[in-house]
C-alpha cells in the first residue's frame, strides 16, 4: 500500500506512522517548574543525535494549548529553567510511566501519583527517579518550533547536552552496560511497546586507512 501523509488517506483504522518508526526509545522526563515543582512525564519522541559532545532530541508533538495558551509542562519548564533530567523508563517501572503521561493540572506533581521515591542530580536542579538505573542530566542547547497542522497545537524540538550520567552498578557487566540487566521500554505503534530482553552483536566493516 501507499498513501500520501498529506492527505491521511491509508485507509487503515488507525494512522499507522508511528508504528513505522519503531522501536523508538523512550525519554522519562524529569523537569522544575520556575517555583521548583516536579514534572514527569514520558515522551516516545526522544534519542541521541551525537556522541561527542552527547547530544539528545527530544519532540513534543501535537500538544495543544490550554485556555491559558499555555504549552505542555515539560516543554515550558525546560524553556524556563534551560534543565532537565531524562530517566531511563524499564519493564519493572513499566507501570509507573504509562500513569505519569496522565494529563494533570499545571503543579501536580507525577511522581506522588504513582508513589516514586526521586534523589538529587549531580548538575542540574531537576532530581532523578530512584529506582531507574541509569539518567542523563541535561542542558538545554535550543528549541526550535516545526510545522504543526493546526495553530492550536505547538510541535517543538528540544535540543540537549549531556552534562551528567549516572548508570546502576547493577547493570554494569565486565565494564558495559547490560541492558538485558535493564530491561528497557520502547515504544511501538498504536498502544504496544517493546522491551530489550536479548541482544546481539555484529561488527562493522572497518575504516579505510
Amino acid at each position: 500500500m501507499f498513501y500520501e501523509t498529506a492527505k491521511n488517506d491509508h485507509g487503515l483504522p488507525h494512522n499507522p506512522f508511528k508504528a513505522c518508526i519503531s522501536p523508538r526509545p523512550i525519554g522519562w522526563i524529569t523537569s522544575l517548574d520556575e517555583e521548583g515543582r516536579v514534572n514527569l512525564a514520558p515522551y516516545s519522541f526522544f534519542n541521541a543525535v551525537s556522541e561527542s559532545p552527547p547530544q539528545i532530541i527530544l519532540g513534543s508533538s501535537g500538544v495543544k494549548f490550554d485556555e491559558d495558551n499555555q504549552d505542555k509542562d515539560t516543554v515550558s519548564n525546560i524553556e524556563a529553567t534551560g534543565e532537565f533530567v531524562c530517566n531511563m523508563a524499564t519493564w519493572d517501572l513499566r507501570e509507573a510511566m504509562v500513569k505519569t503521561s496522565a494529563p494533570l493540572q499545571h503543579g501536580d506533581p507525577e511522581n506522588q501519583m504513582v508513589d516514586l521515591e526521586l534523589e538529587p542530580s549531580q548538575t542540574v536542579a531537576p532530581p532523578r527517579v530512584a529506582a531507574s538505573p541509569i539518567h542523563l542530566e541535561c542542558q538545554l542547547l535550543q528549541v526550535i518550533d516545526l510545522p504543526a497542522t493546526s495553530i492550536s497545537v505547538r510541535n517543538a524540538l528540544i535540543i540537549a547536552s549531556v552534562v551528567g550520567i549516572h548508570i546502576a552498578d547493577e547493570v554494569l557487566v565486565d565494564g558495559m552496560v547490560d541492558l538485558t540487566k535493564a530491561k528497557p521500554l520502547a515504544r511501538l505503534g498504536y498502544l504496544n511497546y517493546s522491551v530489550i530482553e536479548k541482544t546481539f552483536q555484529m561488527r562493522r566493516p572497518p575504516e579505510r586507512a
